[in-house]
């Protein structure tokens, strides 16, 4: 990999890994965790057209995900089933569908991800479509975040809930159909969830949270593509396992400080 397609996966990774985790603390405050490891796989069947119509696979994943979150938003308006039921049923379809037809040789570029062959061209929208994502996510994030707290609350001040949830799984679904090329299908949930929950581990307000998350995912791409490069290994699942590593630290630093608070009488 020469120096020049390393500066830009490094500047692709960069600003999809700051997307993916301010969009992501939202989902794990909003105990949304497996939704966001659900919707990367209806990504497939997406990528699957993509790649047989000789398109780029961010275009077949940002359909299909669109498609998907219109529906669970709608059935979660109209329907009687619980919203996780939904999201496993389109899940498991999606997943189904996009195993079947799939091509045999794109098919471990689908589930782990190739940023390693992402075109200049891609690179750039990839990196413009980031900065509107953040963008509308910190828009809504007020609202988001009083409708995340109470409901009824969100409701007296007039924010429409149903209006300010749909708008943030759109971001969702955009920011995933952006990873899936950097981590894959099987792996971009991990992208979504692990930099938010480490930072959980160690913030002590919403501010720490953000900033935090936001690091961690830098961290785990830079550092991940950056090994990958070194060691030639794919970069999708040595990200995911350098957040994992992350997450193990903060995890061991919560843990410490509990006990010794503990240890000074202090239960907080």
């Amino acid at each position: 990999m020469i120096e020049t397609n390393l500066a830009i996966l490094l500047l692709v990774g960069i600003f999809i890994s700051i997307a993916t985790s301010y969009v992501g603390s939202f989902m794990v405050l909003k105990r949304m965790s497996l939704v966001g490891d659900a919707l990367s796989h209806v990504a497939l069947p997406g990528i699957a057209i993509a790649l047989m119509l000789h398109l780029s696979p961010m275009i077949g994943a940002f359909v299909a995900l669109i498609i998907a979150v219109i529906g669970v938003w709608y059935f979660e308006k109209t329907s009687t089933v619980y919203p996780e039921a939904l999201v496993g049923i389109f899940f498991t379809t999606a997943l189904a569908i996009g195993i079947l037809i799939t091509p045999e040789p794109d098919i471990f570029e689908a589930l782990f991800g190739s940023i390693e062959k992402i075109s200049i061209l891609e690179g750039l929208v990839a990196v413009f479509l980031s900065l509107i994502i953040i963008y509308i996510t910190y828009y809504v994030s007020k609202k988001l975040l009083l409708g995340t707290i109470s409901v009824g609350l969100a409701k007296s001040v007039n924010i429409s809930t149903h209006k300010i949830n749909f708008i943030y799984l759109i971001m969702v679904g955009a920011i995933v159909s952006l990873g899936v090329r950097f981590v894959g299908t099987l792996l971009m949930g991990a992208l979504v969830i692990i930099p938010a929950a480490s930072a959980k581990n160690i913030s002590r307000n919403i501010q720490e949270y953000y900033l935090w998350s936001i690091l961690f995912g830098v961290i785990s791409s830079v550092v991940g593509i950056l090994i990958s490069a070194r060691i030639d290994l794919p970069t999708g699942p040595i990200v995911v396992l350098t957040s994992i590593a992350i997450f193990i630290f903060t995890y061991l630093i919560k843990n410490t400080c509990c006990k010794e608070r503990s240890s000074r009488g202090c239960n907080s």
